[in-house]
């Protein structure tokens, strides 16, 4: 009989919604697993990221292990409530990136998930707080991102008749095909570099985009932060560089710099988007910081 007693937090509209709900599909079988090994498992629907933050408090003051069950956006927001406190975090994915689960090893089978969350043994890993020109400060888990990336989220949002990946897609290569290089000033624990280019990217995890490796040595229990620039090309070759930004080969070519920091400042000419866990948070200047070993996460 196990004792351990869980919330999980359902993004209701996680994964494709035009053919099911996934992420309701995707708990069901791992929450009856969880149950008929004897844990206590409370199911609770998010009304938005917001609402989900605060169910996770809720159930941390309880001392329940806090599932977030969705995609990215729910597992940052999830993650970021839990981080920081003596909570534990588990995944159970149901988006259509999963990038952070893919970077942690969550097996995706649901009898093992399930032994994963029964008995697994927290692991501590990083996340980044990410401190907005407004002061506001927020916890993410993945990476923060800006640049052609965030522009080509933000078309996708916008779409009224594409939904998911089709939407991602169709607002990458108008974000692409309309980008002027941007100049932008990169601060990496107090050393400044001035850049011009098509993004930046600082990444906990090594994963983003629905899978795509931007920052293939990235670790999330090192302490520091992979900065990826994609630097100024003809556009062609940046359309080569989205091709192998799938397997991480882009980090061989002349224009990509990978560095690494604690603490970053991303700033530009111009006003610009930056998001985070497939979630547009502001616009730049933005600030963000490895917080070492913060978050409890059930993970292999």
């Amino acid at each position: 009989m196990h004792t351990r007693a869980f919330t999980a937090i359902v993004n209701p509209a996680a994964g494709d919604t035009a053919s099911h709900r996934a992420g309701p599909a995707a708990l069901l079988p791992v929450a009856r697993l969880l149950r008929e090994a004897g844990a206590r498992v409370a199911v609770e629907y998010s009304r938005g990221l917001d609402h989900a933050a605060a169910l996770a408090k809720d159930a941390i003051g309880r001392g329940d292990v806090v599932l977030g069950v969705g995609g990215d956006g729910m597992a940052g927001c999830v993650g970021g409530a839990v981080a920081g406190t003596d909570g534990v975090f588990g995944i159970v994915p149901a988006g259509r990136g999963n990038d952070f689960a893919r970077q942690l090893g969550i097996p995706s089978a649901r009898r093992e998930l399930a032994e994963l969350l029964l008995a697994g043994a927290p692991r501590s890993v990083d996340v980044i707080e990410v401190t907005g020109s407004d002061a506001t400060k927020t916890v993410v888990l993945g990476s923060v991102y800006a640049g052609v990336d965030a522009v080509a989220n933000r078309n996708a949002n916008r779409s009224r008749l594409l939904r998911g990946s089709a939407a991602y897609y169709i607002g990458a290569l108008r974000a692409v095909l309309t980008w002027r290089a941007v100049a932008y000033r990169v601060t990496i624990d107090g050393r400044r570099l001035e850049r011009r280019g098509y993004t930046v990217v600082a990444a906990n995890s090594g994963f983003y985009g629905f899978g795509r490796h931007v920052a293939p040595d990235a670790k999330v229990d090192d302490g520091l932060l992979d900065v990826v620039i994609i630097g100024h090309a003809p556009k062609p070759l940046f359309f080569a560089m989205m091709k192998e930004l799938e397997s991480g080969a882009h980090v061989r070519r002349d224009v990509v710099e990978v560095l690494r920091g604690g603490d970053v400042r991303i700033e530009a000419d111009r006003p610009l988007p930056y998001g985070a866990d497939g979630e547009l948070i502001g616009t730049l200047p933005v600030t963000v910081r490895a917080l070492p070993g913060a978050l409890r996460v059930l993970a292999p």
